[in-house]
């Protein structure tokens, strides 16, 4: 179970970041319902390659700071 909250808001911050480090999922549609967030880090974790945890602690980095450019 993921360990954050998302909001719509607050997803386009955090997708804005992942396309700036990934600049490949720029053309893959990332959809994201508020509630489905276990989804979206499956989802993630497929299309980069990495594992749940390091997507999880991305994201949540992320929203540390959703106004700044760091991720």
């Amino acid at each position: 179970m993921a360990n954050f909250t998302l909001t719509p808001e607050t997803w386009q911050k955090v997708k804005t970041k992942f396309l700036r480090k990934y600049r490949e999922l720029a053309a893959i549609e990332i959809s994201f319902k508020p509630g489905q967030e276990d989804q979206l880090v499956q989802q993630l974790a497929k299309l980069v390659n990495r594992d749940n945890a390091y997507i999880e602690f991305t994201i949540r980095k992320a929203l540390a700071d959703p106004d700044g450019n760091r991720l």
